[in-house]
């Protein structure tokens, strides 16, 4: 007779899981995972957010933990449930980002590696995912021990969200998660002493001791904040720390609503596509100190031996892998989680700014004033709406409790060049992965963090928007306060730029002149039930989008804009009159300034350009 202590595994999972605070399930449903499915989205501590795709699903969850620094989990079926969901996972991955995939598997003893031949497949609907995502993913296995489930699960949650986070996945095959366990009698749980984890090893009050003396003696330091001071969970201490400190900062790709636009220190954002004002500063400093960043290529550039290149660089990271890497060389790297640095920091005596240093910083200040992303003569445009009048108009008329989303291309360039960001404002989009179609699932997961009581903002570009076109639908359905403006610029303008660079403007698979083409949106958006406005000049502008702002439920601005316009500054290659084609140094932005102004605007010379 079954003991009644016994539970079944499933049932197990989604009351381990509610024990620990997870609040969220996002969810496809399919025969493979049935009993998760039923476990998970009957449990009462869990709420179930539903999508038309797996991509959706994996992207709203890595949105969900961006605004709320706490895991969700996304439940997928065997085969391609499972594989429909890898491009939201290694968005993820590369972002530091935490999640906890389960998936339902086929039975374990129709699995390929239960025969141990070289199948191709043996269940139906089968596939061996945890080889396929190892590469993206902090841990994953199959759970083929029903009495192993606690061990997994315990460690799966803990890498997740410990250390650099990223998305965990556990495999359940379906005689598992049907499996009948005692709790009083699994295997023994998962113990962090077994991991090797560096960034505990610091000896944090000589490092800040160190840091703090060598910031004091610096002429001209900023502070460069990435993504890891929010990921981190310190982002209130580090607002300490800066007033404290006294310094510019700058705020790195995808981490600009780590430091609202106006803030008296705020100088900036450096990178190919960054301004021009953050960039003279950071490449002027003579100390760096990077906060939780990993100065990819997108925001040292492809000539990285230039950035900052007589600043003392003082990186903090919390994965020795990123400091160690064969680009920026960091001066004094340091190994360490800013959920401890930063305390540590604030915990030493410090004087506050030099006068040296306070000049320094007015003349930061006036760098950013002298170069707005958004020229003045961008407003006279008379073709269209300019995409970047369109950024400054929506940023001016959202709220400071607004959370805005983006696709990749226009909608996060322009968006973020032209957003000035105000305090609780939130901004990102998915960085390292860059995929288009992350903007609705990305929406729909951060209106499942606040429970719909938050406005979303999805910037999406027409090209990004068809990739995840269904999940309109979700937004409908569960009726969200989802604005959607849609940057209508008749294809991949990203695309559009490297053929009129590279390849005499002949377009190939761009958009509508190259066989790529768009439905009428104003009827996509009716037939979803969104409310629809459009601005096709700037005087129709404004009043689109207060529409589209203060409408109820689902709304969509479509913003025709001119495909001509091309991101601007950036960071481009320079062809002489001699026919040579070089890479110019962060500061020297395209279009390029002349030398003499160029050199005029920066504390430290100029690199030769041969």
């Amino acid at each position: 007779m079954e003991k009644m202590s016994q539970i079944k595994l499933s049932d197990w999972v989604a009351q381990y899981l509610a024990d620990r605070g997870i609040a969220d399930v996002f969810m496809l449903t399919g025969g493979g995972a049935m009993h998760l499915n039923h476990s998970l989205g009957t449990h009462p501590a869990l709420t179930t957010t539903f999508t038309h795709h797996e991509q959706a699903l994996s992207m709203a969850a890595e949105a969900y933990y961006r605004l709320t620094n706490r895991v969700a989990v996304v439940n997928v079926t065997s085969g391609p449930g499972g594989t429909n969901a890898i491009t939201g996972v290694y968005g993820a991955y590369v972002d530091s980002i935490g999640m906890l995939v389960i998936s339902g598997q086929v039975k374990t003893e129709t699995t390929v590696r239960h025969t141990g031949l070289p199948l191709r497949q043996y269940g139906d609907q089968e596939l061996d995912i945890e080889e396929l995502v190892r590469p993206i993913t902090k841990y994953v296995t199959m759970v083929t021990d029903p009495r192993s489930i606690r061990y997994h699960l315990e460690k799966a949650l803990y890498l997740a969200t410990n250390g650099r986070p990223g998305p965990v996945w556990l495999d359940i095959p379906l005689d598992v998660q049907a499996a009948k366990i005692d709790p009083e009698d699994l295997l023994a749980g998962f113990d962090p002493a077994e991991l090797d984890e560096p960034w505990k090893r610091a000896d944090l009050d000589v490092v800040a001791a160190e840091i703090l003396e060598r910031i004091a003696k610096a002429e001209r330091p900023v502070v460069f904040a990435g993504s890891g001071v929010r990921l981190s969970g310190a982002h209130a201490e580090f607002l300490t720390l800066i007033e404290r400190l006294g310094v510019p900062v700058v705020t790195g790709w995808n981490a600009h609503d780590a430091l609202r636009t106006d803030h008296p220190l705020n100088c900036g954002k450096p990178g190919t596509v960054g301004d021009r004002g953050g960039n003279m500063v950071t490449q002027s400093a003579d100390l760096l100190l990077v906060l939780g960043s990993r100065l990819n290529i997108r925001q040292v550039s492809y000539n990285w031996k230039s950035f900052a290149r007589e600043a003392y660089k003082i990186w903090v990271d919390i994965d020795p892998v990123e400091l160690a890497k064969p680009t920026v060389v960091p001066d004094m790297p340091v190994t360490a989680d800013l959920a401890d640095l930063i305390p540590a920091l604030l915990a030493q005596p410090y004087a506050g700014p030099s006068d040296a240093q306070r000049e320094w910083l007015g003349w930061a200040r006036g760098r950013v004033a002298a170069f707005p992303a958004v020229l003045p003569e961008y407003r006279g445009h008379d073709v269209l709406v300019h995409p970047y009048v369109a950024m400054d108009e929506l940023f001016a008329q959202l709220g400071e409790d607004d959370i805005v989303v983006t696709g990749n291309g226009s909608a996060c360039v322009v968006g973020f060049q032209a957003a000035q960001l105000k305090h609780g404002q939130r901004l990102w989009t998915n960085s390292g992965c860059a995929t288009m179609g992350y903007d609705l699932p990305a929406a729909i997961g951060v209106c499942a963090a606040t429970r719909g009581e938050r406005r979303v903002i999805a910037i999406a570009g027409d090209g990004s928007i068809m990739m995840n076109l269904q999940e309109m639908q979700t937004i409908a359905g569960y009726n969200l306060p989802v604005k959607v403006i849609l940057i209508n610029n008749s294809g991949y303008v990203s695309i559009f730029q490297t053929q009129r660079n590279f390849f005499n403007g002949q377009e190939v698979g761009g958009g509508p002149k190259s066989n790529v083409t768009f439905p009428d949106f104003s009827k996509i958006a009716t037939a979803f039930g969104f409310a629809y406005t459009r601005a096709t000049n700037h005087a129709e502008l404004g009043d689109a989008i207060a529409a589209t702002l203060a409408a109820d439920g689902p709304a969509f601005c479509e913003i025709m804009v001119d495909e001509h316009v091309g991101f601007a500054p950036k960071l481009g290659a320079k062809q002489h009159a001699d026919g040579r084609i070089t890479s110019p140094a962060l500061e020297d932005l395209s279009p390029f300034l002349p030398r003499e102004e160029l050199a005029a605007n920066m504390r430290i010379a100029l690199m030769d350009e041969a």
